[in-house]
């Protein structure tokens, strides 16, 4: 069988392969192919100023002899006429100086691309002092780069150095997009593996002021920050004022990361912090906006203030004496804290009191108490201990054993956990080994099952639980953001609940905040997005050391913890009163009134106010609620 014909090539695609062939040949074949066109260009516009020139002389001689001149000229050649010697030593003049400017120039640009190239690499060293340095890159680098820049410690212009081992041009823009403006605040990023003495080196962490090592994406990654913290030990002495935060998913490696990072370290167990995150709102619908304006700095958070009052002064005096400033404990000399402590407690020289204000220069003290109506004082009323609680947890994920050990140390004996999941038979035992081990009061039960199925939620009648715990799986790569099957269980239970008109709290654990503002909206609906909770945590820790000891007392089981209760436990409702007699009222129970949530919520803020001056005066409901800091919740009525 003859093969295929074989076409001619036309004289056009022979004249492209040949030109083509001769650009490849190298820097020669291009700078003569450029002295071609530029000729081509030059020689017939010279020839017409020549030849229409009234100036240049008639003769055939003097008229090529202007076309020279012009070429010349032009090209930068000499120019020069006369005898052929003459004309050859100009060029040979014209062109050692081209070869010279053109080397020259040649050199410093490829000195400044080099450079450019180097400094796009972020591969330079950081000379700064009292800088802020973030190790690694995780869903926490938004939050924390953008509560940095928030951060109002000071007015002075702060630096920000970020080590990951990303492209520098990719963390820019990045880090532009999510953060935004920076106002003061310079967010420095350099390239490398925080693993790495050699790279760590670039960012300066032994003359910054604090160091912030993110967790991984996935706990199976903590041995990374582990080795982050060695080879930062390693860089900073002990004689280097540095504070150290990080945060492990896996509490594994929890004991190796703070033996890694020294006493200057600060772990925190992220897992075990959702956990109590999520225990905490099950137990009080609404307290994760608490949490959230006390974490970030857009609002009213933690500050230490020394009490300018006289020595010996008790801290209710103190208290009173704050108009716009809640006082909530004291931070003792030796670094110790007592929050909430007897109202009689003396507030001694080297102590410093710890505040909720708006920043650390608001807080001011005055003589004068805000003053308040006593008669609108009331007092919570007693009761019972409460009852058994039901609660379901619709999904699973490795935190499910830490929420089963909180709630059984929180809920009255009697409670129990009903498991709805795909889980396996012998990991749900496992669950219910931790509760019977945190307090053997809890009933840990067990239905397999499918979330994101209607027909499950539908079988389980969520409205017949006190609340209801929604949880995405664990993130593998490959697979879908948790997040898609959380909304789609949301999803059934609204609906469910339109259909019903019976309501149930229910707090869900989202990996990702944007996903928050596409929930199905549900009145009283809790959402935890730990991760970001932790960046926050991570944040505030990093700019005041003696916060960890405050958030370790608001998140355990027991001692004082943050509450949302009624408003008529402190003041008669139904009338006005101003905020200082709820702080009365709270003070005479032991408690320490920050803020309170009205009945009618509004967009942004949730009806949620924290920190209002005591001067504040408004209109209480029954179902208005206080945000207290107290040891422990009254019995229900």
């Amino acid at each position: 069988m003859p093969g295929p014909a074989h076409r001619t090539p036309s004289a056009e695609e022979r004249f492209h392969y040949w030109f083509d062939s001769t650009l490849t040949r190298g820097t020669a074949a291009l700078c003569g192919w450029l002295a071609l066109v530029c000729l081509a260009l030059v020689v017939p516009v010279s020839t017409v100023l020549a030849w229409t020139d009234q100036r240049t002389p008639a003769s055939l001689g003097a008229r090529i002899a202007a076309v020279w001149r012009n070429t010349g000229q032009t090209m930068r050649l000499g120019g020069e006429v006369g005898p052929p010697l003459r004309v050859a030593l100009s060029v040979l003049l014209a062109l050692i100086a081209l070869f010279y400017v053109s080397t020259l120039v040649s050199l410093i640009t490829t000195g400044l691309t080099d450079r450019l190239i180097a400094l796009n690499r972020g591969h330079a060293t950081i000379l700064e002092r009292g800088h802020t340095v973030v190790l690694g890159w995780s869903e926490q680098i938004p939050t924390v780069a953008a509560e940095l820049v928030a951060a109002r410690t000071d007015r002075r212009r702060r630096i920000v150095a970020v080590l990951a081992d990303r492209d520098k041009p990719a963390m820019e823009e990045d880090l532009h997009t999510t953060v935004g403006a920076t106002g003061r605040t310079r967010i420095v990023c350099r390239s490398g593996r925080p693993t790495d003495p050699a790279a760590l080196a670039r960012v300066s962490p032994a003359t910054a002021d604090c160091v912030l090592v993110l967790p991984r994406d996935h706990p199976r990654d903590d041995a990374e920050v582990v080795k982050t913290l060695l080879s930062l030990s390693a860089a900073v002495t002990e004689a280097d004022p540095v504070r150290v935060v990080a945060a492990v998913r896996d509490d594994r490696y929890l004991g190796a990361a703070r033996l890694a990072g020294g006493p200057r370290a600060t772990v925190l167990d992220m897992d075990d912090i959702a956990a109590r995150l999520l225990v905490d709102c099950v137990r009080q619908p609404g307290l994760s906006l608490v949490h959230q304006e006390l974490l970030d700095f857009a609002g009213h958070e933690f500050h230490t203030v020394r009490d300018p009052g006289p020595p010996g002064r008790t801290f209710d005096e103190a208290a009173r004496a704050c108009p716009v400033s809640t006082v909530v404990g004291i931070v003792h000399g030796d670094g110790t804290l007592a929050l909430n402590p007897p109202r009689s407690t003396r507030i001694l020289t080297d102590d410093t009191l710890l505040v909720i204000a708006e920043d650390e220069r608001s807080t001011h003290f005055s003589a004068t108490p805000a003053p308040y109506d006593p008669t609108a004082l009331t007092h919570a009323p007693t009761g019972a201990p409460g009852r058994p609680e039901r609660v379901l947890l619709l999904g699973w994920n490795r935190r499910a054993p830490r929420i089963a050990a909180q709630l059984a140390l929180r809920t009255p004996p009697g409670s129990v956990l009903d498991v709805v999941a795909e889980a396996r038979t012998a990991t749900v035992t496992a669950v219910r080994a931790a509760a019977e081990a945190a307090g053997a009061r809890l009933t840990v039960l067990h239905r397999p099952g499918d979330p994101t199925l209607r027909a499950t939620t539908d079988a389980l009648d969520p409205a017949g639980y006190d609340a209801v715990i929604v949880l995405g799986p664990d993130p593998r790569p490959g697979r879908a953001d948790p997040d898609d099957r959380t909304l789609v269980t949301l999803l059934h239970l609204w609906a469910g609940a339109q259909e019903s008109g019976r309501r149930v709290p229910v707090v869900t654990e989202l990996t990702d905040d944007r996903n928050r503002l596409i929930a199905p909206p549900a009145p009283g609906a809790d959402f935890v997005v730990s991760g970001r909770l932790i960046g926050l945590l991570m944040t505030q820790i990093s700019q005041n050391p003696h916060l960890t000891a405050v958030f370790e007392e608001l998140l355990a089981p027991d001692g004082n913890t943050l509450h949302l209760r009624p408003a008529g436990h402190y003041v008669r409702t139904g009338r006005t009163a101003s905020f200082a007699a709820v702080a009365a009222s709270a003070a005479h129970q032991g408690a320490c009134a920050i803020g309170y949530r009205s009945h009618a919520p509004t967009a942004p803020d949730d009806g949620l106010r924290i920190n209002p001056p005591k001067a504040h005066v408004r209109h209480w409901h029954p179902e208005d609620q206080v945000v207290v800091i107290a040891r422990e919740a009254p019995p229900a009525p």
